[in-house]
């Protein structure tokens, strides 16, 4: 058994894990990389990466089919999704490629293997190899969920990792589970021709999201035929001929070609840690970290998915700089959970940070809203997109932004100011001095803020 000493051992080569790794290493520590599976971890294999290119090929098919209204006779549209397939297969090579070339231009050594933190800095790879940690990082993920009674199989029950596999889309599918992976496959998979439900146990899908950018993406998903159950969970599944027949909790019925369970994902703590290990698990599977990201074992850390903070590849970049930083003896500030950006990439896309107003009254805060329609934003109009708005919710005695929240077309691209704003704790009055262009999507924002100082262009 050889054993190598670094500065810095990461257990997991997701963003988490390798985002930590090239910090670290550009701070001048050596650092190796443990990880099972190929760098880049779920986000750049099974998630985040592959996920987004189907989604990329639906608006690509959704342009084509509507041509036509710009003047661009095209002849029937037909979608092959293994070509889609094989070109997300080469999107997901390349970007593993780079990034393995990235690390080891930084001097990081990647170890391939199970990795188990046995305690005291050292780290088991499996294959009996021994590295050892002056300060050891564990960010080995997540995996999907299930539910019991519907349990993966590959071909009728599927969870994201078979969907992102698929060489063909099924004809209909029921997706279980509306929170945004759930949604994100909806939208794609009808996009692209398959009958698709989504079934939620709770009240209403995409919980915590502002209750009017949720009511854009319903009425969407009505107008494309996409069928939404909430307040009801799932009980049973049978074979049904070439169907699955899934009970409800209800007692309804449906039949479709394939079932995929979206219901979240789990730390991938399993086998992680030995029993010479001190850090600590909660029942949920996450391991307990404190306010810096340490573990109950000094200078042993965990970032991510393992632990229970919002599942975002960008969060666990920011989380792994704070850990770095933290290890370096720097000061590090921990994130900010209610100030980071979320984007879901369904059509339209919504994007969002910081308070709804829900969430501010929670606080205590008064506040003031506007609101921009994009039925009368000129480059909406122009590419034919028109379903959506920005919304800015500030503070009412300050005018201190506390939310921004932006449903329609490429909003996960223009949240960028929206999100600046609100962790730079500006105001209307200062925000409203920068000039926007014109025409753009991105003016909406501006328009929205200006609204704000009591006087405005366009927005009322």
């Amino acid at each position: 058994m050889s054993q190598e000493l670094y500065d810095l051992v990461t257990v997991g080569g997701g963003p988490a894990g390798y985002g930590a790794a090239l910090y670290a290493a550009s701070a001048g520590l050596k650092v190796a990389v443990v990880e099972e599976d190929r760098v880049g971890g779920t986000c750049l294999q099974r998630g985040c990466v592959p996920a987004k290119e189907f989604l990329e090929t639906a608006a690509t098919y959704r342009c084509v089919q509507g041509a036509a209204e710009f003047g661009i006779e095209t002849s029937p549209t037909r979608i092959d999704f293994g070509v889609s397939q094989s070109r997300k297969q080469q999107v997901v090579d390349r970007l593993t490629k780079g990034l393995a070339g990235l690390m080891k231009g930084r001097g990081i050594d990647i170890f391939d293997g199970h990795g188990t933190y046995k305690g005291g800095g050292a780290v088991e790879v499996s294959g009996g190899e021994t590295l050892q940690g002056s300060s050891i990082i564990l960010a080995a993920g997540s995996k999907p969920r299930w539910i019991r009674g519907f349990e993966p199989d590959g071909e009728s029950i599927l969870t994201s990792d078979e969907v992102l596999s698929l060489t063909r889309l099924p004809e209909s599918v029921l997706i279980v589970g509306g929170g945004v992976i759930g949604c994100e496959f909806a939208s794609m998979m009808s996009d692209l021709g398959t009958t698709v439900t989504i079934v939620e146990a709770l009240p209403s899908i995409l919980p915590g999201v502002d209750a009017e950018l949720t009511g854009v993406l319903l009425r969407s998903f009505k107008k494309r035929g996409i069928k939404v159950k909430t307040g009801v969970g799932v009980s049973s599944h049978r074979r049904a001929g070439k169907l699955v027949a899934v009970e409800l909790a209800d007692g309804s019925e449906i039949e479709v070609e394939q079932v995929v369970v979206a219901v979240g994902r789990r730390p991938n703590s399993d086998g992680l840690l030995a029993p010479g290990s001190s850090v600590e698990v909660d029942a949920q599977g996450f391991v307990k970290v404190g306010p810096g990201y340490e573990t109950a074992e000094r200078s042993v850390f965990a970032i991510g998915d393992l632990i229970n903070t919002a599942q975002l590849a960008h969060v666990g970049f920011a989380e792994g700089i704070a850990a770095v930083k933290a290890i370096l003896g720097e000061s590090a500030a921990p994130v900010d959970y209610t100030r980071v950006p979320w984007c879901i990439y369904t059509h339209p896309e919504i994007a969002f940070a910081g308070l709804t107003e829900e969430q501010a009254a929670e606080h205590g805060v008064d506040v003031v809203v506007k609101k921009d329609l994009l039925g009368g934003n000129s480059r909406a109009r122009i590419i034919g997109e028109v379903d959506g708005f920005v919304k800015v919710v500030a503070d009412a005695k300050t005018h201190q932004v506390l939310g921004v929240h932006l449903v329609g077309p490429w909003a996960t691209e223009l949240l960028s100011p929206g999100y600046l704003a609100v962790n730079w704790e500006a105001t209307a009055e200062e925000i409203a001095q920068f000039i926007q262009p014109h025409p753009t999507l991105s003016e909406a924002f501006g328009e929205t803020v200006l609204a704000l100082t009591g006087r405005s262009l366009h927005v009322g």
